[in-house]
């Protein structure tokens, strides 16, 4: 889409408005251009004075101070100047004089100064001062703007004086107003950016006060149209006087406006807004008067840094606050992913989101309001694919990834902060989609028009009725200090999990040092104490079989359980070798199908429990693993004889099967503590019928000679069978758990990472 021309070149226009004179002078103050009205204001025609001294027009000592004033590039200075020779056709004899500098020239803009005109310094400061002082005492942004539009237009006298504050896509909006009664309101409108092109808003970066006294004039020509030092337009971006365009002309015009005043404000060294004082007639204001608007116009951009600051560092100061307490919440606690999610709100506050996603691998835990855990890994590759290594924001996901217009309710704004792209760590925050009703001035489309041969350009429009837009698949947009306060528990994040890391490794090691010095020392007791057990076992054997005559009865009895102690005894000690063994032996590890392992532990239970009927399932063939296979072959036959062993009922059954993705794993299993465990590995399972475990055993039957029963019920046994499958299994890096409920039946599932 294509401007018009006179858009690109408005610095440029090789005119100015009539209410004024305009001097381009050299270095040694000669007179290179002037515009056609000088005769009007000075009483000498262009030719008589062109490439003459400056003398010529005002005495020697008053334009002695015009080089040293014009030394800097892109600042305007004023003075007073008096005509040396007052004729008839310059009835003015004294001269408000803006100078400043454009390239190479001197520029002088003479305004004829009236008698009742003139300002005193005492009217000056009482018309600036309280107005400085109430705004100085103002602290909401609203109200703050609502006295400024007032106390200008009081200034002024125009019939309507507004703010106007440009948005980060160039569009504005009116956010204060003063007008007369009789006037339709502009506040809360919107205007497009087309309104204001990015040519104008340079210019109002630039010369911070603009003021077109009167749009209906015939325009002041320089003589000559180019400069003669450069052979080009002279640049008047800094002209007060510089004439206007003709879109310029036609937009006010259709706005009713005959008179135009625009007071720059500028925040962070950028055109942050407007101040647009707007009048239905033509209405010369005095250059004092000006002067006191642009000042008034410096004072309020100050200001609005302050407040605008203010608001920020409350704002930035309640993240930093919150931030530390997580950050602190997480630093104390042993459970990381708990620490992060609990109390949820704090992951959501320190950046004001309404859900969040803690991506950990394949491991995703919801906080708030979000999409679901698939959709979370859509968006996950979707963002692997378009954005980059850093964080990344948007107020409008559905629209740049269109597949998520269906998730907007909770995820229209997306705040991605990677911690490990390897590991596939991320935090995802979430915020809905939030309907905007836009209130714009007209209809912004009628600002881009089609021309004959297809193009695009832009005209002013002429309709600045209320005209509503309903923005869709937006969020509110995050803020800078929300995205640093992403950052900042990023760089936190990685140091915690670092130092715990070092504290892990050393605890690991001192760990894995006790581990070993314990299963040396539970191997050697436990070989030491087989002799003098086998001793008592054999003492007591021989007392039964040869002086059991010499004894009663109840000596024989104390002797029979001597002899039942010492072979449970050797019992405990042999478990007590097997798990020093499990310990302390390197793993034979190699594939190994698991159906062979599981067929013959089948037939083994198959061949010693001949009168027993059971029946042991296996869904769907189980994989080929990485593994030792004797072990693997103990876990089983351990799990399986335990399943056929507490089972009461008369038709027993055991299924072995396995998950090979958490998409298969049923909803109850979920919930287990060890899901996190899944990750790309199967999670295999034994099932069965029998009696079940309460839940607050559930945790115990892991340990070492933790039996739920006495001796005498079930068989017996050590207590020991779930204790090395824990052992066997974690040797293999895996975890086992139990499902179970009591008097239904249980089933223990368990991971080996290969």
């Amino acid at each position: 889409m294509s401007q018009p021309e006179t858009y690109n070149q408005i610095h440029i226009p090789g005119s100015i408005q009539p209410h004024g004179v305009l001097l381009a002078l050299s270095e040694s103050l000669v007179i290179l251009q002037v515009s056609d009205n000088v005769e009007h204001f000075l009483g000498k025609k262009p030719q008589v004075i062109l490439n003459q001294h400056l003398d010529i027009l005002f005495d020697a000592e008053q334009i002695t101070a015009i080089p040293e004033i014009a030394t800097t590039p892109n600042i305007s200075t004023s003075l007073k100047l008096k005509l040396t020779q007052l004729t008839a056709e310059s009835p003015v004899e004294y001269f408000d004089t803006i100078i400043h500098r454009s390239g190479t020239s001197i520029i002088l803009e003479l305004e004829p100064i009236h008698s009742n005109q003139e300002m005193s310094f005492l009217s000056f400061h009482s018309l600036v001062n309280d107005v400085i002082v109430q705004i100085q005492q103002t602290a909401d942004i609203a109200t703050f703007f609502d006295l400024v539009v007032k106390q200008v237009k009081k200034i002024t006298s125009f019939d309507r004086v507004m703010v106007y504050k440009f948005d980060l896509d160039g569009s504005g909006s009116v956010i204060g107003e003063a007008k007369d009664d009789n006037l339709s309101p502009y506040l809360g409108l919107h205007y497009p950016a087309t309104d204001i092109p990015e040519t104008s808003k340079n210019l109002y970066t630039s010369c911070l006060l603009r003021f077109i006294p009167n749009f209906k004039v015939e325009f002041s020509h320089l003589i000559p149209s180019e400069n003669p030092q450069t052979h080009q337009p002279l640049n008047l971006s800094n002209s007060i006087l510089r004439s206007f365009d003709s879109c310029c002309l036609e937009f006010h015009e259709n706005m009713g406006v005959a008179s135009l005043l625009v007071i720059s404000l500028i925040h962070e060294q950028k055109l942050w807004g407007l101040i647009s004082c707007h009048n239905r007639t033509p209405t010369h204001l005095p250059y004092e008067l000006r002067t006191a608007c642009k000042f008034l116009g410096e004072i309020v951009s100050l200001e609005l840094g302050n407040k605008l600051a203010q608001a920020e560092l409350g704002y930035k100061n309640k993240l930093k606050s919150l931030q530390s307490q997580f950050i602190a919440s997480i630093s104390n606690s042993d459970n990381f992913m708990d620490a992060l999610i609990h109390p949820a709100p704090r992951l959501l506050d320190v950046v004001s989101a309404s859900g969040c996603a803690v991506c950990l691998g394949d491991d995703i835990t919801l906080v708030g309001n979000t999409p679901t855990v698939p959709e979370i890994h859509k968006l996950i590759e979707w963002a692997g694919t378009h954005i980059g290594e850093d964080l990344w924001a948007t107020n409008s996901l559905p629209k740049l990834f269109p597949d998520y217009a269906a998730q907007k309710d909770t995820a229209s704004g997306l705040l991605l902060l990677p911690i490990s792209r390897v590991l596939r760590y991320y935090i995802l925050w979430f915020r809905p989609e939030v309907l905007q009703t836009v209130n714009w001035a007209g209809n912004p489309g009628d600002s881009i028009q089609r021309r004959d041969d297809g193009s695009l350009t832009l005209s002013p429009r002429h309709s600045f009725e209320l005209w509503q837009e309903i923005v869709r698949l937006t969020a509110i947009p995050w803020q800078q200090c929300e995205l640093d306060s992403a950052s900042d528990l990023r760089n936190a994040i990685v140091g915690i999990v670092i130092h715990k890391a070092d504290e892990l490794a050393k605890i690991n090691l001192e760990l894995e040092r006790s581990n070993h010095e314990l299963d040396s020392f539970a191997y050697a007791a436990s070989h030491d104490l087989k002799e003098p057990l086998r001793g008592i076992h054999n003492y007591s054997t021989i007392l039964i079989e040869d002086y059991a005559h010499l004894l009663d009865a109840e000596g024989v009895g104390c002797l029979n359980t001597l002899v039942s102690l010492t072979q449970r005894m050797d019992a405990l000690i042999d478990v007590l070798l097997r798990l020093s063994q499990l310990g302390q032996a390197e793993l034979r590890s190699q594939p190994t199908d698991l159906n062979i392992v599981v067929d013959a532990v089948c037939e083994m239970f198959r061949a010693s429990r001949k009168l027993e009927s059971f029946d042991i399932l296996i869904p769907r063939s189980l994989p080929t693993i990485l593994c030792d296979t004797v072990l693997i072959n103990e876990v089983f036959s351990n799990l399986i004889g335990n399943a056929l062993k507490y089972n009461d009922h008369t038709k027993k059954w055991v299924e072995v099967g396995f998950f090979a993705s958490p998409e298969e794993i049923p909803e109850n299993l979920h919930n287990s503590p060890n899901h996190r465990q899944y990750g790309k590995f199967p999670v295999f399972y034994i099932r069965d019928n029998g009696i079940g475990i309460k839940s607050r055993h559930q945790e115990i039957i892991f340990r070492l000679f933790k039996r739920l029963h006495s001796q005498e019920k079930y068989g017996g046994g050590t207590g020991a069978g779930l204790a090395i499958a824990k052992k066997i299994i974690e040797r293999h890096g895996g975890t086992i758990w139990v499902d179970s409920t009591d008097g239904k039946g249980s089933t223990f599932l368990f991971t080996l990472k290969y």
